[in-house]
């Protein structure tokens, strides 16, 4: 007698395999659109009108919608009661549709139509501490409809990226889903490595257009829609073959008081926000900064910089899987926090000083080991210090308070530069120094506190330095 046995669709290792590239494919192609602008913060000055300050309030301006109106709150709830599959080619089309204005806005068709007029005319408000968009008084129109189009796009991009990692759990639950998720961030930082390379070469083809650089973004992100209506139909025949989502703790209203009380809470909330607030602005000006220091093009910086994505994305693996199997977590962050401060603090006083291409590509490569220690050993780190019970609720309240410091400290930044710079329009000709020391001390305060873990840890037996491997 035969036994015939049902395989299902993520039985295949080709099939789960495809799914995870589709997914993955088109969070490589947000990461892209993320910072296709970063690397031409000059030629937007030049062609656009974008001084620092009106470049970091449309830089900050993509979690303002997830922190302000709760989008990544509600995102969640989307995934939880319309599955995968729906929310992912919502997102999808969410992020065209963001990424699609903002590409409006920096064409030269933009330029003296009747919406360029409209936003001339509107969404001045003043610079006053009340203000908490980002929109002010004298902030170029071109700036203002990218940065709506920007904050859109924003929402897509964070509810893809909930959506995506519970696809990974769907079809590789009981397989390789650690290293499929691993896979899957590596392929995201990438993303970040072609368009440092890749935008100031595209916008530098004859006639030079910084908005070329978007429109090829966008058409990607358009492919990106398409992997998700792809997975769709693969996420539609697993569903028909009785294989149900993993659905996390959803996020509770009454579970935020006893979470705002947790003194470890607020440690690794604050943790959290201070380094990515070092890490990820920094990114949206590396490349200006490389400009001013090294007197480089962007398209030189841009090799130059593209190994500090590349190299995160090469090593966080390994480190991973150090932590899994030997531990060292609150030692990991210590370091991750000492090779910031020390690489900010190249960029603002060494470089500028020896002009040294090769200090600068070892502070890059620093820089990239640093932030494959934070997340490696920070992430894992968060059920061994907060209730189970309340895992899914603390999760979303890290995640909406790391938002509120990318959106800000684009914007702080900005100021900065513009403040420090008085009298500066050459956008090739600003000093760094300030700017990297405000990086430089969130990274001091994220080893203050990182200090301070190792110490709660080893009075309260929370097994941040053991394996998570027995």
């Amino acid at each position: 007698m035969t036994e015939t046995l049902q395989k299902k669709l993520s039985d295949s290792a080709a099939m789960r395999w495809t799914a995870l590239v589709l997914l993955a494919s088109a969070m490589f192609f947000g990461y892209i659109f993320v910072d296709v602008l970063s690397p031409l913060q000059e030629l937007l000055q030049t062609q656009r009108g974008w001084d620092p300050v009106a470049y970091g309030h449309f830089a900050g301006s993509e979690p303002f919608l997830n922190v302000f109106v709760f989008f990544l709150i509600f995102a969640g709830i989307i995934l939880d009661k319309m599955g995968v599959r729906f929310t992912a080619v919502l997102s999808g089309a969410v992020m065209v549709i963001g990424a699609g204005l903002n590409y409006y806005a920096v064409t030269e068709g933009f330029i003296g139509s009747v919406t360029e007029a409209f936003f001339n005319d509107n969404f001045n408000l003043p610079e006053a501490w009340w203000n908490i968009t980002p929109f002010y008084e004298g902030m170029p129109a071109s700036a203002k409809l990218s940065a709506i189009g920007f904050m859109i796009f924003g929402c897509g991009c964070e509810m893809a990226g909930i959506t995506v990692s519970r696809g990974i759990v769907k079809w590789f639950k009981g397989k390789e889903m650690a290293l499929a998720m691993g896979v899957e961030m590596a392929i995201a930082r990438v993303g970040v490595a072609v368009v440092m390379l890749g935008s100031p070469v595209l916008a530098a083809i004859n006639p030079v257009s910084v908005s070329r650089p978007v429109a090829f973004s966008l058409c990607l992100l358009c492919i990106g829609l398409i992997c998700f209506i792809v997975y769709g139909f693969m996420d539609k025949k697993l569903d028909a073959q009785g294989v149900e989502e993993e659905k996390d703790d959803p996020f509770k209203v009454s579970d935020i008081g006893k979470i705002l009380s947790s003194r470890m809470f607020w440690v690794v909330a604050l943790l959290c926000v201070l380094y990515y607030s070092a890490i990820f602005p920094f990114q949206k000006y590396a490349i200006n900064m490389l400009q001013c220091n090294l007197h480089f093009t962007a398209e030189q910086a841009g090799r130059v910089f593209f190994v500090f994505p590349l190299g995160a994305a090469a090593i966080t693996p390994f480190l991973g899987n150090f932590l899994d199997r030997k531990g060292k977590g609150a030692t990991m962050l210590i370091l991750g926090a000492l090779l910031m401060i020390v690489c900010h603090l190249t960029f603002a006083f060494i470089v500028p000083a020896t002009q040294s291409v090769i200090i600068t590509f070892a502070a890059i490569i620093v820089l990239g080991i640093s932030f494959s220690l934070v997340p490696a050993a920070l992430w894992p780190s968060v059920p061994k210090l907060i209730d189970e019970k309340l895992l899914g609720s603390a999760y979303a309240l890290i995640f909406w308070i790391q938002n509120i410091g990318l959106y800000a400290f684009p914007m702080i930044i900005g100021s900065v530069i513009r403040s420090s710079n008085p009298g500066v329009n050459d956008p090739l000709m600003y000093n760094y120094t300030v700017p990297m020391c405000v990086f430089a001390s969130l990274g001091v305060a994220a080893l203050l506190l990182g200090l301070y873990l190792k110490i709660i840890d080893r009075r309260g037996h929370y097994g941040l330095e053991e394996p998570n491997i027995k």
